[in-house]
């Protein structure tokens, strides 16, 4: 009850920042003129914001996008408000590993640095779908075709972290809605790859994807460490927030559930503010592998803290981007991972 209180009013927290804050506010003090920016997702809603706002502080932005021109759009809104600002558009659709390995062999041959990567793009499927790769859309979006960006960028943060001495940062937006999942997360998975409709639930799928970002982000914080990398990986929970993520569900009950939950929504700046927080505040300086609500330390569910499930799907990961999906679940039902 104490918590949904400080919710409510916005009580600030250890970092001195709150669930009513902003992302202007929380980058107030940032100056990113040096830093280089990927962020995905960034055509509405959160990413937008985030765009508009690590523009506003200098940061020079890569936008990939699904729509160009969608992403044109945002470019000429953030360009109309900061002049000089640097926005690059780039093609992405992260359902599909091949557009994910095109976007990136793309932007390695611009030969540009990268401070920070914002793995923002979500997807909600209401209705079941296959992506190209044979995965299930909700999870190929939100989880496979980040994690495979995220690898790809990894080496080209690593030496721009080393050369500029600007230690590099990755975020990636989970959900609160990680902890509604439970099970076993690969059989899962598989059941619903495999085109059983009868099996697929969409909100189990969009928590079993945002569970995936917590999982990804555990995991990769162990192995930069290992690597002594002078770059970090945090989750953030952005809040609840009306976005064009409910965009394929419209109507009067839509509308209705949302007027009522209206208090306890956030405004697009109060949501985009936990991801700004977390890549460009002094504060969280060699801060690794952690998750974020409301600027401000939280705890994920008790499956989100698992590290051997961890370990298990990024194993599974990593043998579903050399032999593919359908391979990956065959090898493991014969073997019963």
């Amino acid at each position: 009850m104490l918590e949904t209180v400080k919710y409510l009013i916005g009580s600030p927290g250890p970092s001195g920042f709150g669930s009513k804050s902003n992302a202007e506010q929380v980058t107030e003090n940032s100056d990113l003129r040096s830093l280089t920016a990927i962020i995905t997702g960034a055509t509405s809603g959160i990413g937008a914001e985030t765009a508009r706002v690590l523009a506003k502080r200098g940061a020079r932005l890569v936008l990939p996008a699904r729509s160009l021109k969608a992403a044109e759009d945002t470019k000429a809104r953030i360009v109309s408000e900061f002049p000089d600002a640097d926005v690059m558009v780039m093609p992405l659709d992260l359902s599909s590993l091949t557009s994910v390995r095109n976007f990136v062999a793309h932007f390695h041959s611009l030969r540009l640095p990268l401070n920070l990567l914002i793995n923002n793009a979500g997807k909600f499927a209401h209705e079941h779908a296959i992506s190209e790769d044979g995965l299930e859309m909700t999870f190929a979006t939100n989880y496979l075709g980040h994690f495979l960006l995220t690898k790809l960028l990894l080496k080209t943060m690593i030496e721009t972290a080393e050369k500029t001495g600007v230690q590099g940062r990755i975020v990636n937006v989970s959900s609160s809605i990680h902890a509604w999942f439970s099970g076993d997360v690969i059989s899962y998975l598989a059941s619903i790859s495999r085109n059983n409709k009868s099996h697929y639930d969409a909100t189990r799928a969009y928590a079993l994807s945002k569970l995936a970002n917590v999982f990804h982000t555990n995991q990769l914080a162990r192995k930069l460490q290992q690597m002594g990398a002078n770059v970090t990986v945090n989750c953030v929970h952005p809040g609840i927030v009306r976005t064009r993520l409910t965009r394929e569900r419209e109507g009067l009950l839509t509308d209705i559930v949302f007027f009522l939950a209206s208090k306890l929504l956030k405004t697009i700046p109060q949501a985009a503010a936990t991801s700004c927080y977390v890549a460009t505040h002094p504060r969280l300086h060699n801060v690794s592998g952690k998750y974020f609500a409301d600027c401000n330390e939280a705890v994920t569910s008790k499956l989100g803290s698992n590290s051997t499930q961890a370990s298990r799907l990024w194993a599974v990961s990593e043998f579903m981007l050399t032999r593919g999906p359908k391979a990956a679940f065959d090898l493991l039902n014969h073997l019963h991972f």
